[in-house]
């Protein structure tokens, strides 16, 4: 599929979620278009993924910023699990805020929201994460084989594959992505080749394992404009190492 075909077809699948989101009253907030959802029963996929083995076997959780994403960050460091969060938009060379719960200086809820990280929590550089055990996604939809996609900026899937070019990622690193069930679409995803699929699937509802999900090896460094390498400073130190 040609790359404008393949961008307006991931489009489609959001604008028609979004649109479900929204006539369902299933997000907080005004709008939901060209965001993450903000799910209604974020805090129940949070406790349904909790009681998962591969919730209670990792110490170590990558997390995104998203406000749908927050019951699980929070969960996470209430039970003592470092947890890393990515820097907006990458935007520098110590692109992750970590997140130990042991310095913690303000309750896990307050120091998992995102626009509290940079006030209580030190960034640090890719090579200095420890190795994932979980990593989880926000999504915009997600299909039952697991492909993905998010606002359409490809920040998940440029931090997944510094992760996995840094060997934190591994073949038993778990990826997860909470949403709303009317975000998991009967339409499938079209993806490529560095898009990152998911393992499990958790809603308010229902757990899904994935069969086969896909794991790009590294950067694509074809897919990157010069310019997109130079807003993220780890990508451009690791494209000059």
């Amino acid at each position: 599929m040609a790359a404008s075909s393949l961008a307006h077809a991931k489009q489609a699948v959001r604008t028609q979620v979004w649109d479900a989101l929204t006539a369902a009253g299933a997000v907080h907030g005004d709008s939901v278009h060209g965001r993450i959802p903000n799910f209604r029963g974020a805090e129940e996929a949070a406790a349904r993924l909790a009681a998962l083995p591969a919730w209670q076997r990792a110490n170590v959780v990558k997390a995104v910023p998203d406000k749908a994403q927050l019951p699980v960050r929070a969960r996470a460091l209430e039970e003592g699990k470092t947890v890393y969060m990515a820097v907006p938009k990458l935007a520098t060379l110590k692109p992750f805020y970590l997140l130990d719960p042991a310095a913690l200086t303000v309750p896990p809820t307050e120091a998992a929201a995102s626009y509290n990280a940079a006030t209580v929590a030190p960034t640090v550089e890719v090579d200095a994460l420890r190795p994932l055990d979980l990593i989880i996604l926000g999504s915009v939809a997600v299909d039952r084989d697991g492909a993905r996609i998010g606002k359409g900026a490809g920040y998940s899937d440029i931090e997944f594959a510094l992760l996995t070019e840094a060997g934190l990622v591994t073949p038993e690193t778990v990826v997860v992505t909470t949403v709303h069930a009317l975000q998991v679409t009967g339409t499938p995803i079209p993806t490529t080749v560095h898009d990152v699929s998911v393992d499990l699937i958790v809603t308010p509802e229902e757990t899904i394992v994935c069969p086969t999900p896909h794991r790009p090896s590294g950067v694509d460094w074809p897919a990157l404009t010069a310019e997109k390498i130079a807003t993220i400073p780890a990508l451009a130190a690791r494209q000059g190492a």
